[in-house]
């Protein structure tokens, strides 16, 4: 057989370009106990070979499981975003969930509003977040009418880029409802105070609500405090927070998190600027004038350049 290199060469050029316009789709989702539950939403999510779960992180205390999933996105030829693997493969994962996990009878030391409680969309290599941006309002599209749960977007996702924590404040997400520091069942009025972007106006309390956004690359980890005093992990996650006076762009939760410890919960929104190191200084800080110590820390997702370097190994992998 004769050997072809345009053709060859082609197609190597195809496949560079199909790993360099990469999305990324982190789902988060009310459950981490139910191993057969969670082996059918991860079953869905690999329903397309070519959408690659590149991280898992489950927390028993917060009953709460995040998937970090990657994929590309291919354009028409006036180069518009018309298609990801991600798009059908996350919608399948929402379907599952919905079908096997009831919001009612979850409880957890993480506050959601949702069985699946946020959906975020990245732009990794060369791709944009106006293209996040279009993946975010597909999945929120097909969500709201497939299962009628109301969807409200937010960053880029949003006709005028609403925060995350704006949202969230207006449906009381904050707010524990059950034994001072747990969430437990939909606690709220079924007739949303707030009109949502896709979907219902009223909500099913056994699905709850969903948030779908685009935004750019955020850190985020955990701090353990080594003590059970919520309230001073409350004192201390305010103090660093950039809502309460601390470090600008970081967000924060102060969380119980099982019999002996309490958490830090932390979100970098621009980790290049105000990054982990300086977080972390400012949280055993004021640890320490609480009189209090502190665990080590932990992330929760990769870094990007981790998450592409491990989604180009298991595509290899994959189609080897």
């Amino acid at each position: 057989m004769d050997f072809n290199p345009t053709y060859t060469n082609n197609n190597d050029k195809k496949k560079t370009m199909k790993q360099s316009m990469l999305l990324c789709c982190k789902v988060y989702i009310s459950e981490s106990r139910n191993k057969e539950t969670l082996d059918s939403i991860e079953r869905a999510a690999r329903s397309d070979p070519e959408t690659i779960i590149v991280n898992k992180f489950k927390d028993y205390d917060y009953n709460r499981v995040g998937y970090t999933l990657v994929s590309y996105v291919a354009h028409d030829s006036i180069g518009c975003p018309i298609y990801s693997p991600l798009h059908q493969s996350v919608v399948a994962m929402a379907g599952v969930a919905y079908e096997a996990i009831n919001l009612e009878s979850h409880c957890g030391a993480h506050p959601r509003l949702g069985v699946i409680d946020d959906m975020v969309c990245h732009p990794l290599g060369r791709a944009s977040l106006d293209e996040a941006a279009w993946l975010a309002k597909t999945i929120a599209s097909d969500i709201g009418n497939r299962f009628q749960v109301p969807v409200y977007l937010y960053a880029a996702a949003h006709p005028t880029g609403k925060t995350l924590e704006t949202i969230r404040r207006e449906l009381g997400y904050y707010r524990p409802n059950f034994i001072g520091n747990l969430w437990a069942g939909w606690a709220r009025p079924e007739i949303l105070p707030e009109k949502p972007n896709e979907g219902p106006e009223t909500v099913s309390p056994t699905k709850g609500v969903v948030m779908v956004g685009a935004r750019p690359w955020i850190a985020t980890y955990n701090v353990p405090i080594l003590s059970t005093d919520v309230s001073a992990a409350r004192r201390i996650a305010a103090m660093v927070s950039g809502r309460g006076g601390g470090l600008p762009t970081v967000q924060t939760l102060g969380l119980v998190h099982g019999e002996d410890t309490t958490e830090i919960a932390c979100m970098l929104l621009e980790p290049n600027q105000i990054g982990v190191d300086r977080v972390q200084d400012h949280v055993e800080m004021l640890a320490a004038r609480e009189g209090l110590d502190v665990g080590e820390r932990f992330f929760t997702d990769l870094s990007p350049e981790m998450i592409v370097e491990r989604y180009m190994k298991l595509v290899s992998t994959d189609s080897s």
